[in-house]
């Protein structure tokens, strides 16, 4: 594409209404594909190679790498400064520089193996992975169509599986074979997702939903139900994050090959379940998926506590770990409900203050769960467990049929139908 054709793309937005005109690389579906798969690409080589860069290149001790955790998830919490900022700049446009943000940080990660310089990067590359993350959410809500989009979020969520697989599986096998370099293989990554988002930057027209987003924050009385799924959801992803590979480590010595085999495994396994997953949303509905998503949770919690209050094994544990994947997939439920009950120009704003609320618990969670996990590892998964209990009791109250002024079963209670 021409400078001029670009400038004029830039300038008249494409209906995307009209994008089956359009070739089918070039359409907004393709382009959702392409940009899901390209972020994996830098993230998950940053998060296969950190803890050993960390320790062998950088002398990180447990402080410095909780201080550097710390420092990813903060700009999850700022996501809700995405509303300002598509203020001057289309969400399309964000997204792509926010993947290309991350790719740079990302290749650049091994030129400044110090607290501070991996600090700066970190922050730089959480910026771009959680803004891309929350415009992306935004534009597949407002892209697909409502009676397709559990459908294609599964298959989307399968494909960035895919290549998360693909990047696992190369770094096993090509390491120590090519005698690769972290500097190599952080270049290679970082600068493979960046020039994918310049691609799309280029070769993709600016699409123009057919409703235009409300662009300041927004915090609505009938999307509480939405706010607090987010929270809880946010709340047990930290534990699941942050514990059970811990466990895996800590508990049975995995080592780093074994780790990284159960990490392909899951992969491969939650490759395949994805698609399937998006279709069981569309078929049973959001309120029945999220029920089985939340009490299988709190099962699997429990056994994770079992682990360690009857000494049950480590096939229990790894399979408890893909298990807890797979139910984690169908989050996807979360998304189509409120895609269900929004307003329309509500999806970019909501889309970056649900991001913010997810990530509140982010902020505390690790370290007080780090230090009760001291004193009991179980107590950790139980409290673990509880949190999808009240899931649980707050997805009873998603209706069948969600819509604007049915968001809720107690919509009846404002003279609303529950159903």
């Amino acid at each position: 594409m021409s400078q001029g054709a670009y400038a004029d793309c830039m300038a008249n937005p494409f209906p995307i209404g009209d994008a089956q005109s359009l070739p089918f690389w070039r359409r907004p579906i393709t382009y959702l594909f392409v940009t899901a798969m390209a972020m994996p690409i830098a993230f998950y080589t940053w998060f296969a190679l950190l803890n050993n860069f960390v320790v062998e290149v950088a002398a990180f001790d447990g402080a410095d790498i909780g201080l550097l955790h710390t420092v990813r998830e903060i700009p999850g919490f700022l996501a809700v400064g995405v509303i300002a900022i598509i203020l001057f700049v289309r969400e399309q446009v964000l997204g792509l520089v926010s993947l290309a943000l991350l790719g740079v940080a990302t290749a650049f990660t091994a030129w400044f193996p110090s607290l501070g310089g991996l600090l700066t990067l970190t922050m730089l590359s959480s910026i771009g992975f959680h803004y891309y993350e929350t415009v992306n959410q935004s534009l597949q809500l407002q892209w697909l169509p409502k009676d397709r989009a559990p459908q294609m979020l599964g298959w989307i969520m399968g494909a960035a599986s895919a290549v998360t697989l693909v990047v696992f599986i190369l770094i096993v096998m090509m390491w120590e074979t090519l005698n690769l370099t972290y500097n190599v293989v952080f270049m290679t990554a970082g600068l493979v997702t960046a020039a994918i988002a310049v691609f799309c930057m280029f070769a993709y027209p600016q699409f123009e939903a057919p409703h235009p987003q409300v662009k300041k924050m927004i915090l609505r009385k009938r999307y509480w139900l939405y706010y607090a799924l987010q929270f809880m959801s946010g709340a047990r992803r930290q534990i699941f994050m942050v514990f059970a590979g811990f466990m895996m480590v800590e508990k049975f010595g995995f080592e780093v090959h074994e780790l990284t085999g159960l990490y392909l495994i899951n992969l491969v396994v939650n490759m395949i379940v994805a698609p399937f997953l998006g279709k069981a949303v569309a078929h049973f509905g959001e309120r029945r998926t999220l029920i089985v998503e939340y009490a299988g949770l709190g099962l699997v919690f429990l056994a994770y506590g079992g682990i360690y209050w009857f000494g049950w094994g480590v096939a229990l544990a790894a399979t408890l770990y893909v298990i807890d994947h797979i139910l984690f997939g169908l989050a996807l439920a979360l998304k189509t409900y409120f895609q269900k009950i929004a307003d329309p120009g509500d999806i970019a704003p909501t889309a970056a203050v649900a991001f913010t609320i997810n990530h509140i618990a982010a902020v505390f969670l690790p370290v007080v769960l780090g230090l009760l996990w001291v004193v009991s590892p179980a107590a950790v998964f139980l409290l673990a467990s509880g949190m999808a209990m009240v899931s649980l009791g707050l997805a009873l109250l998603v209706p069948r049929h969600p819509e604007p002024g049915n968001e809720t079963r107690l919509s009846r209670f404002a003279g609303e139908p529950a159903e």
